[in-house]
């Protein structure tokens, strides 16, 4: 059994150990659903999770692993870009999944952007509870990401220390740009 687990690995483990039945969490990148899934396991039939993606495959392959879990019922699904959560949401959240990049399966030319997904993370910010999380899983190389990446490491070396602690993961010696994990942490309101 290998020990250190891959970034996906990671940040659900991470999830786990934080979010509790009952819990408001967002999956701001739905993809495949499998992330929405996940959480809606973790939060059981009392909590909700808010799933966001501009794609309307997306918001339909998460519906079909949804309502294939019987999971359907703990989730509200949104076809509107993550950078737009507070337009939903009021309340305390405990955690945010990110996996930027582009949808599995889907087209390469659509992925997340710098843009948009720092708007959502200062979004995910105001949202989260003292100790909530942000996890993400950051996929870049081949022929997306590197641009998000890159603004994404110095846009996180300038969030407030006073306010978040922010943890970047990578592994080093893998081949083929293998995918970094960044947690932040809501240490106190601003």
């Amino acid at each position: 059994m290998q020990i250190i687990k891959n970034c996906l690995g990671q940040s659900h483990d991470i999830a786990c150990r934080v979010v509790k039945e009952g819990d408001l969490v967002i999956d701001a990148t739905a993809g495949n659903g499998n992330d929405t899934a996940f959480l809606a396991g973790l939060v059981g039939a009392t909590g909700k999770v808010y799933a966001f993606d501009v794609q309307e495959k997306a918001i339909k392959n998460t519906t079909e692993k949804l309502e294939a879990q019987q999971l359907r019922d703990r989730a509200i699904l949104i076809h509107d870009s993550h950078e737009n959560m507070t337009k939903y949401i009021d309340g305390c959240v405990t955690l945010v999944m990110f996996n930027l990049g582009y949808l599995p399966g889907g087209d390469h030319n659509i992925s997340t952007k710098f843009e948009s997904t720092s708007k959502a993370i200062e979004s995910a910010m105001s949202l989260l509870k003292i100790n909530g999380l942000i996890v993400m899983v950051v996929y870049y190389g081949g022929d997306s990401g590197f641009e998000e990446k890159n603004a994404l490491m110095e846009y996180i070396k300038n969030i407030d220390s006073k306010h978040y602690s922010v943890m970047r993961a990578e592994f080093v010696n893998q081949a083929n740009c293998p995918p970094l994990l960044i947690c932040i942490e809501k240490l106190s309101n601003n």
